[in-house]
């Protein structure tokens, strides 16, 4: 499918899938994406799955104000010795989002947001997400519908979805036979989008308990049909029998599923943990001093910088211990849960005068799906998770560069023998116009050229750039029209966020585009050079002289990205929202002669 999706792009299909594991990046932190040589060759049977929320849905009450605890405390600080304070609202108990996701307070039931998590997903090396079905026997069906809708699309654009499986009630209850029952006759017996099955020992995987099915020809036929992983709650005790899983524990997290030489199935790792010395490491209310939060580690206590919460000491912690244990499979949590309730005291592990049980503030939080508070830095888990399943499951040793060539601009077909080729996905600049909960609304009509792939090429001379969209180009005279961004040393620490030049940050001239090089870091450039390029119809070039770039006589080692429709200039988070970027997000494309 990915071959057909870029087949437009010149060049031989050696590289004709869309190898995220091959992009660099460094985060706001300055830490750098392991590359193959750190991490090794792939390893075969090595999968992560992550906790995965799709209750965002519903009929809100569009009157409802959104409310962000972490807006509330930092505004009233003393609403958190208050219950009845008026910065809670007068519906108690409520439902409050930590902090707003970078998307916005988006429903699950929001395509656009489903394609960026998609993606997100993909580019990350993850294999499967596990929906939240573990309240009563509610099974959040619209939001689940949605989603397999927009990623069964995606997985035909190129877009390695995860396959999907969901986590019922822990314990073999009522209410999770219900949910088995409705999961399996709406989507199980029927075969539908049977390519986001998640299957685990060759049967499709659900974590949940078959203990409650009858001796009913039904029941005899579901529990056949999946291979069941009970979950277990606790973050403490371990496997309470030999079939389970965990979801979440404390370090150091055991192995769950032994095999006959001895490995395990799976391991837990968490981004934090809703737990406290109080409890011995029980679940408890986030809320309560001392809980183990992003800063926190088993081995060294707490992180004592101001914005500990930023640098993951809590799940690196786990990483290092499922790097130990080095299970089949890795399970995370968790993505995008956001919502905590306040609930009033109810025994010794609530805090006073209120609990937020699941998730509170920024250190005391368990998603990595970017969010916006955190500014350029709201993407640093999912950068720590990118790494670390690099570190997991290996990666693919990079394409080898051609040797030199002269491209004449305008003449496409000299690019046919050009390798790498940069590909990327096909069909994510939808526009968005849809319902976040409660009081808000989103759009973004920002999606205009959908690029799909590139390409570099160089000589002694010269530096030539090629990239291709779906259909056919914008005027060029559009904003902020198809900008080359460069980072020509792979230094952070140099340009505005490592890149060095930017192109057609200033609409071309005639039958010129404009190189300009960064000043001091910030988002402010100065022009160097007008140089050549042609567009034919869905296709771009242009070349730099060496001695723009400052490469002149020297082996070149870059890094590189497309993007089209900017909105927000000099905001490095705008790549994971609109427009297009090639690759998405913070990642780069690399091009190196060796």
């Amino acid at each position: 499918m990915v071959i057909l999706v870029f087949s437009m792009l010149p060049g031989n299909s050696q590289n004709s899938r869309i190898s995220s594991d091959q992009w660099a990046a460094t985060d706001g932190l300055g830490r750098r994406l392991p590359g193959e040589t750190e991490v090794g060759a792939t390893r075969k049977d090595k999968f992560v799955a992550i906790f995965y929320w799709t209750w965002h849905q519903g009929d809100d009450d569009t009157t409802y104000q959104v409310k962000n605890i972490t807006e509330i405390v930092r505004k009233y600080p003393e609403a958190m010795k208050d219950y009845h304070h008026p910065a809670w609202g007068t519906t108690q108990p409520g439902f409050f989002y930590w902090e707003q996701p970078l998307f916005g307070y988006y429903k699950t039931t929001d395509a656009w947001v489903l394609r960026k998590h998609a993606e997100l997903l993909a580019d990350a090396g993850v294999d499967a997400v596990f929906f939240d079905c573990t309240n009563g026997t509610i099974t959040w069906q619209d939001s689940y519908e949605a989603l397999l809708n927009a990623w069964d699309k995606a997985q035909k654009d190129g877009v390695k979805v995860p396959k999907i499986a969901s986590m019922l009630p822990f314990g073999p209850s009522e209410n999770a036979l219900v949910s088995l029952r409705q999961l399996y006759h709406d989507l199980y017996q029927p075969g539908r989008y049977k390519n986001l099955w998640f299957f685990w020992k060759g049967k499709p995987c659900i974590m949940g308990y078959p203990d409650k099915l009858t001796d009913s020809a039904e029941d005899r036929e579901i529990a056949g049909f999946f291979t069941f992983r009970p979950g277990q709650p606790d973050y403490v005790n371990g496997p309470k029998r030999n079939d389970q899983w965990g979801w979440l524990e404390n370090y150091p997290q055991h192995g769950y599923v032994k095999s006959e030489n001895g490995k395990f199935e799976q391991v837990t790792v968490g981004v934090a943990q809703n737990a406290c010395p109080a409890t011995n490491g029980h679940c408890s209310a986030f809320n309560l001093p001392g809980s183990f939060g992003r800063n926190f580690s088993q081995r060294n206590g707490f992180d004592p910088r101001v914005d500990g919460y930023l640098y993951g000491w809590n799940f690196q912690e786990q990483w290092d211990r499922a790097f130990e244990v080095d299970p089949e499979l890795v399970f995370i949590t968790g993505w995008n849960e956001y919502i905590a309730g306040q609930w009033l005291p109810r025994d010794s592990w609530t805090g006073d005068p209120f609990s937020f049980v699941d998730q509170f503030d920024w250190n005391h939080s368990r998603d990595i799906e970017p969010n916006k508070g955190w500014g350029d830095k709201g993407d640093s888990y999912y950068m720590q998770l990118v790494a670390n399943v690099r570190r997991f499951k290996g990666m693919d040793a990079p394409v080898k560069t051609s040797a030199p060539k002269t491209i004449k601009i305008g003449k496409t077909s000299d690019w046919a023998d050009v390798l790498p080729e940069y590909k990327h996905y096909k069909g994510n600049t939808m526009h968005r116009d849809h319902p976040g909960r409660y009081d808000q609304y989103y759009k973004n009509n920002s999606g205009r050229n959908d690029i799909v792939g590139a390409k570099v090429a160089r000589d002694g001379e010269k530096i030539y750039f090629y990239a291709e969209t779906a259909e056919k180009l914008t005027p060029i005279t559009d904003r902020n029209w198809m900008m080359l961004f460069i980072d020509i040393d792979r230094n952070k620490s140099t340009g505005w966020n490592g890149y060095d030049f930017i192109v057609n940050r200033l609409s071309p001239k005639g039958n010129k585009v404009i190189v300009e090089r960064n000043v001091a870091g910030r988002w402010e450039w100065e022009p160097v050079a007008e140089t050549n390029y042609a567009v034919r119809n869905n296709k771009l070039e242009l070349e730099i002289s060496r001695d723009i770039l400052n490469l002149i006589g020297k082996d070149i080692s870059i890094e590189f990205k497309w993007n089209d429709n900017m909105q927000e200039n000099g905001n490095i988070m705008d790549f994971y929202v609109n427009g297009d970027t090639a690759p998405g997000g913070r990642f780069n494309f690399v091009y190196s002669e060796h």
